[in-house]
């Protein structure tokens, strides 16, 4: 499947960098099969037409509101300060399922300017490689104090080293709807910040014995979700 990004609903319409890319890249030609998603859960099947520099599609079928993972994961993680790594991030829990992304500033993070655009578009290579309908949201930088006013503690969990608290292991945790994970940066959460998370009933919980590295707690995390929904 040759699966580029566009519009579905209510007209199909091929993304303007797609179609550069179609054209200059790819150099495909006229009448070959592609499909066209929106992330939204809706996916266009057609030919290539070609008018000049514009590409469209002659529609063959239209599919609307496709599954979605059965479960919604969300990962709060706070951006690393080498921005390959939460780079790196993004694009392996994209492949994973993950449903939202948020970038998370805490006390200890480094990092406080983010690319997002670039980013997003990551995540929408990801999604396209890994032949995903629905693509993950990613929000902007956020502060802990912004965040953690919506936050269920139903089903919100953080990830933490402070191995002198209680803490529950990754692998007992039922599999649930939605789910929301926080990961903190380099450093970890601020002792403030885990009592903060405490006094909320947002529950602790212990990836294994070693010592991860932000982004591979977070892609370990999204993992975890992903064996979950085979």
């Amino acid at each position: 499947m040759k699966l580029f990004f566009g519009e579905v609903i209510p007209e199909v319409k091929i993304n303007e960098e797609e179609q550069t890319h179609i054209v200059k890249v790819l150099r495909m030609r006229s009448s070959e099969e592609i499909f066209v998603t929106d992330g939204k859960g809706n996916l266009a099947k057609g030919n290539l037409h070609f008018e000049g520099k514009k590409v469209s599609l002659d529609v063959v079928e239209i599919k609307e509101n496709l599954p979605n993972f059965s479960t919604q994961l969300h990962i709060a993680i706070a951006p690393t300060k080498n921005i390959d790594r939460i780079e790196f991030f993004v694009e392996k829990a994209t492949e994973m399922g993950i449903a939202e992304i948020t970038l998370l500033q805490t006390e200890k993070t480094e990092r406080k300017n983010l690319n997002i655009d670039k980013l997003r578009k990551q995540s929408i290579a990801a999604s396209k490689q890994s032949l995903r309908f629905h693509f993950p949201i990613i929000n902007d930088l956020t502060k802990f104090s912004d965040f953690i006013k919506e936050v269920d503690s139903t089903n919100t969990f953080v990830a933490h080293c402070n191995e002198n608290l209680e803490r529950i292991a990754l692998k007992d945790i039922e599999p649930q709807e939605k789910i929301t994970f926080l990961i903190g940066p380099e450093g970890d959460f601020s002792d403030k910040e885990i009592q903060i998370l405490a006094e909320k009933g947002v529950k602790a919980v212990s990836l294994g014995s070693q010592r991860l590295r932000t982004e591979t707690a977070g892609v370990f995390v999204a993992a975890w979700n992903y064996e979950k929904m085979m």
